[in-house]
């Protein structure tokens, strides 16, 4: 239906006339969009410009600082990583040292516990040497004495100290 109205139209005044565009009107509305496109281009472009402008410079600024951010960081975990493998090497030099210390102090101890073992089972044989030497000079003052007696019963009188002692002399060396 339109088809035919502007059909109609255009046969009768004009495409214009059809469209319904008064010439008047329309170079008025004309002349207002292009002073609206002048204003806009005068006062509002330029400082939406600025505008984008000084975003634009700050997002930049943001991402160098950021890029420079990162590599701060990458530097300050190369240094981290460092410095943690340092005081690792350092922990385990302390720990091998004390190892070693402490197995110095153990081989230490073991040499200076061998010396007393050693020095304690020298003293009990020489105190066991001495034990036996005392033993056997008790025995044979005792041995002796029961001699002396048996001796005195035997033949009936009371021998003196010189003959006493001869005698016993001869009965234990040739006991022995």
């Amino acid at each position: 239906m339109y088809l035919f109205a502007a059909a109609e139209a255009s046969s009768n005044g004009g495409l214009i006339d059809a469209l319904g565009i008064k010439g008047q009107l329309f170079l008025v509305q004309g002349i207002a969009f292009l002073i609206l496109v002048g204003l806009l281009g005068k006062f509002v472009w330029p400082v939406l410009i600025k505008a984008i402008d000084a975003r634009r410079s700050a997002i930049e600024a943001g991402l160098e600082e950021a890029k420079q951010s990162r590599e701060a960081l990458d530097k300050a975990n190369e240094k981290a990583d460092k410095l943690l493998a340092a005081a690792r090497k350092d922990a385990d030099a302390v720990i091998s040292r004390g190892q070693q210390e402490a197995a110095g102090v153990i081989a230490e101890a073991e040499a200076k516990a061998k010396v007393r073992a050693e020095r304690l089972v020298a003293d009990a044989h020489k105190q066991l040497e001495a034990d036996i030497a005392k033993a056997r000079r008790d025995l044979k003052k005792d041995t002796a004495e029961l001699v002396a007696s048996a001796t005195e019963r035997i033949i009936h009188e009371k021998l003196d100290d010189k003959k006493d002692a001869s005698l016993i002399e001869r009965s234990l060396s040739g006991a022995s």
